[in-house]
């Protein structure tokens, strides 16, 4: 299947159903990682696979294990991309080595997808999620982003730090912004689109945590990792209710 139709049926996933959405940091003990956003669109097809695999053609009824980088995909945009503004190919060429790792199975009623990249510090990954909503300036809008028009795309500059005795997650909301897409239409489908959807975050740590700032934290058994859910709602809408910080063991 073409990178660019895989890409739109993606977002069809995201914008027909509740999804999961997984938001992954792996820290090792030297401070480089690993970062990923998983979407789970299992739902929609456990509803409508087959008759989404007859829409889809013949390349969706085959079970679908493939990856490609951000790079194929902007060099089959090149010329999409050379019309953009300096800034815009900046902020694009950001995500050049993300890789992409889609699953579907109509049989199977699965559909998993995962944007993934390393770093060599966390630091580096400062508003990472927000250059994913640039990719809708491209030939094609939307349908561009594989986890939906809407994602990254919450008026907000989100930044990371660790430092070894403290990490933070930080969402700094720009009122202007907000007041601006309040007034969009667009944004009250996106309410509707995602209203049942959820927003996870599970990070891995090489030090055992002391403490969370956040009390629905729940810790794995060697409390290296903690896991917190959100609902997508307030992924979108309340991004600063995503902060947290997380102080770690001397």
């Amino acid at each position: 299947m073409k990178l660019y139709k895989l890409l739109s049926f993606s977002f069809l996933i995201a914008a027909l159903t509740s999804c999961t959405f997984t938001e992954n940091i792996h820290i090792n003990d030297n401070g480089t990682g690993k970062f990923s956003v998983d979407m789970d669109g299992s739902a929609l097809m456990e509803m409508a696979g087959d008759q989404i695999g007859n829409q889809m053609g013949a390349d969706a009824k085959k079970e679908i294990d493939s990856s490609f980088t951000f790079k194929q995909l902007f060099d089959e945009k090149k010329d999409s991309i050379s019309k953009l503004s300096p800034e815009a190919q900046k902020e694009i060429k950001k995500l050049e080595n993300f890789v992409v790792n889609t699953k579907m199975s109509s049989e199977k009623k699965q559909f998993l997808m995962t944007l993934s990249t390393d770093f060599k510090n966390v630091n580096e990954m400062q508003d990472i999620l927000q250059t994913l909503s640039t990719l809708q300036k491209l030939e094609g809008g939307a349908a561009a982003s594989p986890l939906g028009s809407g994602f990254g795309d919450n008026y907000s500059k989100l930044s990371y730090s660790y430092d070894g005795k403290k990490f933070t997650r930080k969402a700094v909301i720009d009122t202007q912004k907000k007041a601006q897409k309040a007034k969009d239409s667009a944004a009250d489908m996106s309410k509707m689109v995602f209203a049942s959807s959820t927003y996870v975050v599970k990070y891995h740590f090489p030090k055992k945590i002391k403490k969370v700032s956040n009390p629905n934290a729940l810790f794995s058994d060697d409390r290296k990792s903690i896991t917190i859910q959100y609902s997508f709602t307030d992924y979108m809408e309340n991004p600063d209710k995503l902060n947290f910080d997380v102080e770690f063991e001397k």
